[in-house]
C-alpha cells in the first residue's frame, strides 16, 4: 500500500475529515510562505492538540511519512513549506499563563508574539524576541526559527530566555523539561539519542579549533544550520537536546509548548531618525554607538530611504550615497532616558550630525513603522512577474562599514540596481531586499551567481553569517557547509540522523 494512503487511513481514525486537506485549492494555498518558494504539499491536516500531534508524529514515524510544520507562514526563507504532509496548529495551540508575576510566561506556538506581548503588558515585562513581524509571526515560528529582531541582540532571543519547552521527538514521544519524571521518561526511552547527542558533545569539546570556531560565530547573530552553541552551554543531555531544537525549523522535532523568561519593558520611550551623509560614516558611528546606552540602532541606506520617502519626517535629507540610523532609546524614568539621550547626542555630535529625538507616542511609533515598512513597501514596487526576496546576514560589527560598503558594491556588480539594505546595524545584521525575476534562464543563473558572490563575501572575507535570525531556510541551505566548514557541517548530519 502506498504510504501516504496507509498514513492518511490511520490519520482518520482520530482526525474529523474536516481537518484533513488533500483537494488541489488547500494544498495550494499553503504552497506559499511569506518566501520565493512555491512548494505544494500532498495533504494539509489541522492538529488541535498534542494528543493528537503526537499520534501523528508517530504514525508518520512508522509509515515513513514526511512532515513539515507551519505556523503563522511568516517565514521569508521557505520554511514553512514541505512536500510532504503540512501540519498546521488549529485553535487550540492557544493558551497561555503568565508565571511568578511576569517573570516568566508559558505559552502554546498558535499564539502571534504581540498577544503574548498583551499577556505581559500589565507587568512591564515582553518576551525577549521582538522581529518586526511579531504581530503576524506565532511562537512556534519564532522559536523554531530562533528569530530576533531590532532591540533582542544575541542576549534575549529564545536560545537565550527559553526557561523550560514541550517537545515531540520523531517517534511520538513527548518531553516536558520541567517535569522531572518526563525527563527520566525520555532518558529510558531514548538512549541512543541521549547517548548519541552526549558522544558528539565530547568530541566537540575535545577539539579546542572547534570549540574556538563556535565561540566565534556566536558572539553575532547565526541562526545558520543547528545551534552548535548548546554543544559548549549545556552539559545535561535533555537541555542539550532542547536547545537544539531552537532554530532547528522543525527538522528535529514539535516544540508544543514554550516557557520564556521576560524581559522588562520600559515605559518611557524615544528615538530619532538621524541622517548621515555617507554610508561609511553612518556605519563608523554605530560602532560607538553601539558602546553607549541605545536599546537599538537601525541602519537604512539611501535607498532604503527613497522607498518610503513619502513618510518621512517634514524636513528629512537623504544624501547621494547616503543612509539614516533610526536610534532608540527606553528607561525606567524620565531622568535616567534624558542622560542616555544626551550622551548619544555627544557622540553624534562628533561625527558632526545633530538630531532631535522624540517627546511624544505618536512620533515614536511613526518612526518605527517607517521601519517596519521598508519590506513591503519594497515588495509594493516589484514588476509584474518578479518576486521579492529578502537576504539576512551578520559581520562582526568592527567589520561592518567594510562589509556593507563591499555588499552594496556587489549587488551593483550583479546589476541589482535597486537592492536596498537596512537593519539591526547594532549587531552588525544586514537585511538586504530586491525584486528578482525567473523567468529566464540568465535570470536564474544571475541569481545563482549573486547567491555564490555573496557567501564567499560573509563567510570567506568577513567570517560572518549567512542567516542572521531569519533561520537558515532553503536559501541558505546549500551554503551551511561554506559558513560552518566539513567538520562542524558533518557534525549537524549526525545530529539530524540521531533525532
Amino acid at each position: 500500500m502506498d504510504q501516504l494512503k496507509l498514513f492518511l487511513d490511520q490519520v482518520k481514525s482520530f482526525l474529523p475529515e474536516s481537518r484533513i486537506g488533500l483537494d488541489e485549492l488547500t494544498c495550494s494555498i499553503y504552497a506559499r510562505d511569506a518566501s520565493l518558494y512555491r512548494v505544494v504539499p500532498k495533504s494539509v491536516l489541522e492538529v488541535e492538540n498534542e494528543n493528537e500531534m503526537c499520534k501523528v508524529i508517530k504514525l508518520a514515524h512508522e509509515t515513513k511519512t514526511v512532515l513539515g510544520f507551519r505556523a503563522a507562514g511568516t517565514s521569508l526563507s521557505g520554511q514553512a513549506l514541505t512536500e510532504g504532509v503540512l501540519l498546521i496548529q488549529g485553535k487550540g495551540w492557544r493558551r497561555a499563563e503568565v508565571l511568578n508575576e511576569g517573570e516568566a510566561i508559558r505559552c502554546e506556538p498558535g499564539l502571534r508574539g504581540a498577544e503574548v506581548n498583551a499577556y505581559l503588558k500589565p507587568y512591564q515585562k515582553k518576551i525577549g524576541p521582538d522581529p518586526a513581524s511579531i504581530d503576524a509571526a506565532k511562537i512556534g515560528g519564532i522559536a523554531a526559527n530562533n528569530a530576533s529582531g531590532m532591540c533582542c541582540g544575541v542576549q534575549n532571543n529564545t536560545y537565550k530566555t527559553t526557561q523550560a519547552m514541550k517537545w515531540i521527538s520523531s517517534d511520538g514521544t513527548l518531553l516536558d523539561t520541567s517535569s522531572e519524571e518526563s525527563r527520566q521518561n525520555f532518558y529510558d526511552k531514548q538512549p541512543d539519542l541521549i547517548n548519541g547527542i552526549k558522544a558528539i558533545a565530547e568530541e566537540i569539546q575535545s577539539q579546542p579549533e572547534l570549540v574556538e570556531l563556535i565561540q566565534q560565530k556566536y558572539l553575532i547573530k547565526n541562526t545558520t544550520g543547528y545551534a552548535m552553541n548548546a554543544f559548549l552551554d549545556f552539559h545535561d543531555p535533555i537541555d542539550l537536546l532542547t536547545h537544539l531544537l531552537i532554530g532547528s525549523e522543525g527538522t528535529l522535532g514539535f516544540i508544543s509548548e514554550i516557557t520564556y523568561k521576560t524581559v522588562r519593558e520600559h515605559p518611557f520611550k524615544s528615538n530619532a531618525l538621524v541622517f548621515f551623509e555617507s554610508m561609511e560614516t553612518a556605519c563608523l558611528a554605530v560602532m560607538e554607538l553601539e558602546k553607549g546606552p541605545a536599546k537599538a540602532i537601525e541602519l537604512m541606506d539611501e535607498l532604503a530611504l527613497i522607498s518610503v520617502e513619502g513618510q518621512l519626517p517634514k524636513g528629512s535629507c537623504i544624501s547621494k550615497g547616503g543612509a539614516a540610523l533610526l536610534i532608540d532609546h527606553h528607561a525606567d524614568t524620565q531622568e535616567v532616558l534624558d542622560q542616555e539621550i544626551e550622551q548619544t547626542l555627544n557622540t553624534l555630535e562628533s561625527y558632526g550630525v545633530e538630531s532631535k529625538f522624540t517627546v511624544d507616542d505618536s512620533a515614536y511609533a511613526s518612526l518605527w513603522k517607517i521601519r517596519k515598512g521598508m519590506f513591503p513597501s519594497v515588495a509594493a514596487m516589484r514588476k509584474r512577474g518578479e518576486t521579492v526576496i529578502i537576504e539576512d546576514i551578520a559581520f562582526p560589527l568592527k567589520d561592518l562599514a567594510q562589509a556593507t560598503l563591499a555588499t552594496q558594491k556587489l549587488f551593483l556588480d550583479y546589476g541589482y540596481n535597486d537592492a536596498i539594505i537596512f537593519g539591526h546595524a547594532r549587531d552588525g545584521n544586514l537585511h538586504v531586499v530586491f525584486n528578482q525575476s525567473f523567468e529566464a534562464t540568465s535570470e536564474v543563473d544571475r541569481y545563482k551567481k549573486l547567491m555564490e558572490a555573496l557567501s564567499n563575501l560573509v563567510t570567506v572575507e568577513y567570517t560572518g553569517s549567512l542567516k542572521a535570525e531569519h533561520g537558515t531556510g532553503r536559501n541558505m541551505a546549500p551554503f551551511v557547509k561554506d559558513e560552518w566548514g566539513p567538520k562542524i557541517y558533518e557534525y549537524m548530519e549526525r545530529i539530524k540522523e540521531l533525532f
